[in-house]
C-alpha cells in the first residue's frame, strides 16, 4: 500500500517542526544555565582545564608520569577530562529534562522526548565547541598537536555522550516512582565515574583481578578508545568499543520503551504523591 502524497507532506512538515522545536529548545538550555551561550561554552572549557591544570601539576611535580601514555601528558588528560564531563553532563541533563509529571509538560508542542534530545543536544554541543577551543589553545601553545588517528576519535567521543544520555534515561523512568531514591542514585553513579571512568590511568597498566570493577563502565571503555585513537604508541588491550556501542543500543531501546510506557501510564497526580 503506497503512501499517498499529502501523507509524504503531513510527515515531512512534522519533521521539520520537531527540528525546529528541538533548535528553539536548545538555545533555551543553554540559555537557561547562565544567560547566554557564550557563558555556558566559557563555564564547560573552565570546568574540563581547571581539573587538567590540578592533574597535571600532581602528574610533574610528584611525579607521575611514568603511570601515563608516553606523549602529551595535556593530552592524555584532556582524553579522559573532557569525556568524563561530557558523560556525567549528559546523565545529569538527560535525568533533569522532561519528565512526564514535568509542568513543561502541559505546553501542547512539548514531549518528554523533545526535552530529552534538546538538553543532551545542548550538552554536547557546549562539549564539542569546549574540545574544539581546547585542541586549537594546545596547538597554538605548542606549534604543533600530534593525534594518531583523529577520525577515531569520533566515535568514542559520541559513545562516551551516548552512553551518558542512556543512563540517564533509565534512571528518568525510575523518577515518577521514587525520586528521592532516583537522585541518591544518580548522584552516586557520577561520583563513582571519578574512580571507574579510568580518566586519570592507563587501563593497559590495570592488572587482570582489578578489571571487573571498571570493566562494567562503558565510559571506561570510550576514554580508553578515544587514547588508542589519540595516541601513536598505544593499543588499547582490554577495553572495546563494541561494549559502549551495544550499551547504547539497547538501553536507547528499553529507555525509550520504558519513556512511551510512562507516558501512557504516569498521570500528574503522581508527582503529588512524592
Amino acid at each position: 500500500m503506497s503512501t499517498s502524497p499529502e501523507n509524504r507532506t503531513s510527515l515531512l512538515m512534522e519533521a521539520f517542526f520537531f527540528i525546529e522545536l528541538t533548535f528553539f529548545t536548545i538555545v533555551r538550555e543553554i540559555r537557561s544555565e547562565s544567560g547566554n551561550a557564550a557563558l555556558g561554552i566559557i563555564g564547560a572549557i573552565a570546568r574540563v582545564l581547571m581539573m587538567v591544570a590540578i592533574f597535571y601539576v600532581m602528574y610533574e611535580v610528584i611525579g607521575l608520569r611514568g603511570s601515563i601514555i608516553r606523549g602529551d601528558t595535556i593530552l592524555f588528560l584532556v582524553t579522559g577530562v573532557l569525556l568524563f564531563f561530557m558523560h556525567n553532563n549528559a546523565v545529569q541533563r538527560t535525568v533533569t529534562a522532561g519528565s512526564v509529571v514535568s509542568p513543561m509538560m502541559q505546553h501542547a508542542p512539548m514531549t518528554p522526548t523533545l526535552m530529552i534530545v534538546s538538553s543532551a543536544l545542548a550538552g554536547l554541543y557546549l562539549h564539542v565547541l569546549a574540545m574544539g577551543v581546547i585542541l586549537t589553545g594546545l596547538y597554538i601553545a605548542k606549534g604543533e598537536l600530534e593525534l594518531h588517528d583523529p577520525a577515531a576519535l569520533i566515535l568514542p567521543f559520541f559513545l562516551a555522550w551516548a552512553s551518558g544520555v542512556v543512563i540517564g534515561l533509565l534512571f528518568l523512568l525510575i523518577k515518577p516512582f521514587a525520586p528521592t531514591a532516583m537522585r541518591m542514585v544518580s548522584t552516586i553513579y557520577q561520583r563513582a565515574n571519578l574512580i571507574t571512568s579510568g580518566k586519570f590511568f592507563v587501563a593497559n597498566l590495570l592488572p587482570n583481578a582489578m578489571l571487573p570493577y571498571f570493566a562494567w563502565n562503558p565510559l571506561f571503555h570510550s576514554i580508553d578508545q578515544a587514547r588508542g585513537a589519540a595516541f601513536v604508541n598505544y593499543y588499547p588491550n582490554k577495553t572495546s568499543i563494541d561494549y559502549p556501542l551495544m550499551f547504547v543500543i539497547i538501553g536507547l531501546v528499553v529507555g525509550m520503551m520504558g519513556e512511551f510506557w510512562l507516558r501512557k501510564t504516569v498521570s500528574r497526580s503522581t508527582a503529588a504523591t512524592h
